[in-house]
């Protein structure tokens, strides 16, 4: 504990330091260098004895220049006459009251009486009359009721006029009326004055001829009374004073003792506040060290920095609650003299403020430990119970029909759980009446909500048999409710997954096919050039036998070359990294030439060609020698694979969309795969015992050149009729 005091006392000077500018920023401004006279503690009795000063002495008003300016509009008139219904509803009151009265009379043979009470009656039945037909009776009403008001006020003023001298005695005054020149005075101005304020024409002092305290008499009164109308005022210029000796009057010198005793007592907090500003900043590190070795700093760092926020706030709100109230206490105290009784409760406002602020400074630098890097602060957010509430809310409205359905249930719980409370507290007609309609609205919202609950379950089971692998049942979809929604979502997935597993099955046997193929079609001729390059290495042979070695030689390296160009090609279309260079071609000349470079080899293979184009240009733009690849591998594919004796039909057109649509159909001579889309992957062919010289990369090919054109191919295939169709945009 010896050890601690250092720490312990500037923490306590931490304390008195933030307690002495906060009550500096509250008074410092009232008592630093200055007066009593000069302080806004003399400012309230200066205001309320200049208000009055004029419509008490200055200003005092006759009762004739009141009355004459009284003014009775035709509203007023309006309105007393309306004041208790129309005509008709008047005299209909003044009946019912009277006659009851007069059959009681008349009961009682008081003949005198009854005779009075109808001459009463219709006399005001008479007055009320005259009132709807005469607006000059109901305005003499109005303005002798005005008048009984000024003149209630005028005798008011008088009588607080004395009252007044007597109670501001103290002051002194000579002033002057800038616009009369007339000078009011009291007592001597010219003793020497502990309080002088001066009016000049510049700053006059502005006064009215109505007393804030007396004007609620016009209002006391169910007429509207126009005040504003009688209200003027009037400029002086001169002197108020309080001189030395009314100074010492007791209703002064009350306040200025009062003054001087907060001036003194703030003046020391404030000082020994620098004297602790030192010893605190002195011993900061020690407080630090003391507050991080505390035993609840560990349970602390283990709380969600929400709630330590919230504690925090709780000690900061009491922290400034208990620093107001000894701030109050210090500054209010000193009208009671039991000063030990008011020491004592000073002391012990400070004590709880010392504890209260000792909390929080220790919650506010555990705090900061925490927070004390960004690393740190984004933990502590990422953690925090808003955060994951904050992340719960923005996930409940990714289905704003759900949102909608949540709030309408949890706003009817609400409503009515209150409307039954209030049932059951107060009961009563509307009571019941809300709470049937509670149960209107309630009763259905409740089992609907069990029955989406219900259905929410059934999905989830069927949800967990999909993620077990069962996938040959659908989800049930009932209604269009967002779980509906939901459930059809699932049965497109279950078809997605089911085909990605059969998708995932067809690659690889693809792959297999592919690897198998690769091995066929590189070692058939690789198989040859070995044979042949070992035959040659025999000394016995023939020179016609070795040219006929070299040649056979040479054309199966050919292919060789060729296939791996092709499938170097293929793939690099494949990953993107082939560039094109397009430009504004004429489709219709392409067509005809790559064409025409086949057309003897056509008519060797006994096939008949029919070609078909339009007589004038279809531009595309399209890289001109990848588009002549793409339709030289399409017309070598027919002379590969076409049946020989049949025609072959090559078309170019413009489609009603606009496209230049490339067609090539001819007769398989091979039995063709009711899948004709797998004769895009590579090495595929029609010819399944591979015994032709194709390569299998044909339309592979020209399917990636399509591809990095943007453009569409697609093959049709009935019996054994194939066609390849092409579609680009025109330019």
């Amino acid at each position: 504990m010896v050890k601690n005091w250092k720490p312990l006392l500037a923490l306590l000077c931490l304390i008195w330091v933030i307690f002495g500018i906060f009550t500096f920023s509250k008074v410092g401004h009232r008592y630093i260098g200055k007066s009593y006279f000069q302080s806004e503690n003399l400012q309230p009795q200066l205001d309320d004895f200049q208000s009055e000063l004029g419509p008490l002495v200055l200003n005092v008003p006759k009762a004739e220049d009141f009355k004459s300016k009284i003014v009775v509009t035709q509203s007023e008139i309006e309105e007393h006459r309306n004041h208790y219904g129309t005509l008709g509803e008047q005299i209909g009151n003044i009946k019912a009251q009277y006659a009851e009265r007069i059959q009681e009379a008349t009961n009682l043979n008081a003949t005198e009486l009854k005779t009075k009470l109808e001459k009463e009656r219709d006399a005001k039945i008479k007055d009320i009359t005259t009132n709807f037909g005469d607006d000059e009776h109901v305005r003499k009403k109005i303005l002798t009721q005005k008048e009984e008001i000024v003149d209630k006020y005028i005798k008011a003023v008088q009588e607080e006029a004395k009252n007044f001298v007597k109670i501001n005695n103290q002051w002194s005054y000579e002033l002057t009326n800038t616009e009369t020149g007339e000078t009011f005075s009291s007592g001597n101005v010219s003793d020497s004055s502990a309080f002088k304020i001066k009016f000049t024409e510049q700053h006059p002092l502005t006064t009215s001829n109505i007393s804030d305290y007396l004007k609620n008499i016009f209002y006391q009164t169910g007429i509207g009374f126009g005040m504003e109308d009688l209200r003027e005022t009037f400029d002086y210029t001169g002197i108020i004073t309080i001189s030395k000796k009314s100074a010492q009057a007791e209703s002064i010198m009350v306040g200025y003792n009062n003054f001087k005793t907060r001036q003194y007592t703030f003046s020391f907090i404030w000082l020994m506040s620098i004297v602790a500003a030192v010893f605190s900043w002195k011993g900061r590190k020690e407080v630090l060290q003391m507050v991080q070795g505390l035993k609840g700093k560990e349970a602390f760092a283990k709380m969600k920095i929400d709630y330590t926020i919230v504690l925090l706030l709780i000690s900061a709100f009491a922290y400034l609650i208990t620093s107001d109230t000894a701030f109050y206490s210090i500054l209010n105290d000193f009208y009671d003299y039991n000063y030990v009784r008011h020491l004592m409760d000073i002391l012990f406002k400070i004590g709880a403020l010392i504890i209260i602020a000792m909390l929080f400074f220790v919650q506010l630098i555990w705090l900061y430990d925490r927070v004390n890097t960004a690393q740190k602060l984004e933990e502590n957010l990422k953690g925090s119970v808003l955060w994951s509430l904050g992340e719960s809310i923005t996930d409940l409205f990714i289905n704003r029909s759900i949102a909608l359905h949540s709030i309408v249930m949890i706003g009817a719980a609400f409503f009515g759980g209150g409307s039954l409370v209030a049932f059951m507290l107060r009961g009563g007609g509307f009571s019941f009446l809300v709470l049937g309609f509670c149960a209107m609205i309630g009763i259905p919202a409740m089992l609907l909500f069990l029955s989406r609950m219900g259905y929410l379950n059934r999905i989830m089971k069927d949800t967990r048999d999909m993620a077990e692998g069962r996938l040959n049942r659908d989800v049930k979809v009932m209604g269009k409710s967002p779980l509906a929604e939901h459930a059809e979502n699932l049965n497109h997935l279950r078809e997605g997954v089911s085909t990605s597993m059969h998708e995932q099955a067809k690659s690889e046997r693809l792959k297999t096919e592919l690897i198998t193929n690769v091995s066929h079609d590189l070692r058939t001729p690789l198989t040859s050039i070995i044979t042949y390059t070992d035959l040659l290495k025999n000394p016995a042979i023939t020179e016609e036998e070795r040219q006929q070695y070299i040649h056979i030689l040479d054309k199966k390296s050919e292919r060789l070359k060729l296939l791996i160009e092709d499938l170097f090609e293929v793939s690099k279309m494949a990953s993107g990294n082939m560039e094109l260079h397009r430009s504004r071609v004429d489709l219709t000349q392409l067509v005809q030439q790559a064409v025409g470079e086949h057309e003897e080899d056509l008519a060797q293979a006994q096939l008949d060609l029919r070609m078909t184009k339009p007589h004038e240009p279809i531009y595309a733009y399209v890289d001109g020698q990848k588009w002549w690849r793409l339709i030289d591998n399409l017309i070598v594919n027919v002379l590969k694979y076409a049946l020989e004796g049949t025609r072959v039909y090559v078309t170019l057109k413009r489609t009603a969309e606009g496209d230049a649509e490339f067609t090539v159909k001819n007769v398989a001579k091979y039995e063709i795969s009711e899948n004709a889309d797998e004769l895009f992957e590579r090495f595929k062919r029609a010819d399944a015992s591979r015994h032709t010289e194709g390569s299998g990369l044909g339309l592979a090919i020209a399917q990636s050149i399509v591809d990095l054109h943007g453009a569409r191919m697609s093959i049709e295939v009935d019996g054994d009729l194939f066609k390849v169709i092409v579609r680009i945009p025109t330019a």
